[in-house]
């Protein structure tokens, strides 16, 4: 373990070691607010101090171990000793390295995610619903609850634009890989020739902010529109002007919710969707001044800029951001979504270890 690993370890321990005094202290269980942050500081940093206290425990066991080399009849057991504390140091070392990561401050909420059918017309919004179902059956499996937001359909099925929100836990730590240009390659319904033809879906994955205020956006940059919901019918659509169309005028950002039967709750959530949409321009443009190219870009939908290819005639699925390929593309359009996840997970992982190690 290098010196500066090691020192920020130590002082990790050391203020592990403040937090768990300020817990113990009536005065600190009076502030809740302290309370709960110093709580949640607590959770965050004991898998990482312990596992850090085993990483010391091994090496004070390798130093005795080596003090008893000098006794001839302690000798064999001693090198035994060693050898065996050195494989469970170095098996530690780079899970420390791991839990030293520090958390995305986004991973544990819920998502806003958008799919929005791009080259391709039609075929794209069938492959828009097709990567919709697929999201939601994700969703299910993980037990996360999901709803529409918003939906506009294609003219021959499918989705132009749909809008979900998903809640549960870790959504965002799961699904924010996910953001990027889809392509498809397969033989479209319509298609008399068998002929194979390709279509891209764009997608997008929105933290959903702790709590939105009305206050925290200009009111004056705000046109609020309603208009009456449409839907598969009921007694309640088509009859009060529940949906909610709210237009962000200094951005030109346009969002809508009609999925709530109250006006109240529609606007509520169109003010939750369009701060989620600003906070991601906002990271975008910050990200874009920082670097040329973004590792999750979302893209203008055309073929040629894609995260990952669905090819349907050789059950093909391939994410060319870790040259995964998958011959199970029937698995993982009904809902098995982790295998790819997962890869996609432990290379940022690798990269954020390398950029921290590298400073």
């Amino acid at each position: 373990m290098n010196d500066s690993l090691r020192a920020k370890l130590e002082r990790l321990a050391e203020r592990f070691g403040e937090i768990t005094a300020l817990l113990a202290d009536p005065a600190t269980q009076d502030d809740q607010k302290q309370f709960r942050d110093l709580g949640r500081e607590y959770a965050q940093l004991e898998p990482l101090i312990d596992c850090y206290n085993r990483y010391c425990a091994n090496e004070t066991r390798i130093a005795s171990a080596e003090d008893m080399l000098a006794d001839a009849e302690m000798a064999d057991l001693a090198r035994e000793d060693i050898a065996t504390a050195r494989a469970e140091r170095e098996a530690l070392e780079p899970e420390l390295q791991r839990l030293l990561l520090p958390p995305d401050p986004n991973d544990q909420r819920n998502v806003y995610l958008e799919v929005r059918a791009g080259t391709g017309g039609a075929e794209a919004a069938l492959f828009a619903a097709d990567l919709t179902r697929m999201y939601l059956r994700f969703a299910e499996q993980q037990g996360w609850r999901s709803e529409t937001i918003s939906a506009s359909e294609g003219e021959l099925g499918g989705y132009k634009e749909i809008v979900l929100r998903i809640s549960g836990k870790e959504v965002y730590a799961q699904l924010k890989f996910e953001a990027g240009t889809h392509r498809v390659q397969r033989v479209p319904e319509t298609e008399s020739q068998g002929r194979v033809h390709t279509s891209a879906c764009t997608v997008a994955i929105l933290p959903e902010p702790e709590a939105v205020e009305e206050t925290t956006i200009a009111s004056g940059d705000l046109r609020v529109d309603t208009y009456r919901a449409s839907g598969a019918g009921g007694q309640h659509v088509n009859k009060t002007d529940s949906a909610v169309r709210i237009t962000h005028l200094p951005s030109g950002i346009v969002v809508e919710c009609q999925d709530e039967r109250s006006q109240h709750k529609n606007r509520a959530r169109a003010l939750s969707l369009l701060q989620a949409r600003l906070l991601d321009q906002a990271q975008t443009t910050l990200a874009a001044e920082r670097s040329e190219s973004r590792r999750v870009q979302v893209g203008s939908g055309d073929r040629s800029e894609r995260i990952r290819t669905y090819n349907f005639p050789q059950n093909r699925l391939t994410d060319h951001r870790v040259n995964l390929t998958l011959y199970k593309l029937d698995e993982i359009m009904l809902g098995s979504l982790d295998q790819v996840i997962a890869p996609l997970r432990q290379e940022d992982q690798a990269d954020r270890l390398a950029a921290m190690m590298d400073d």
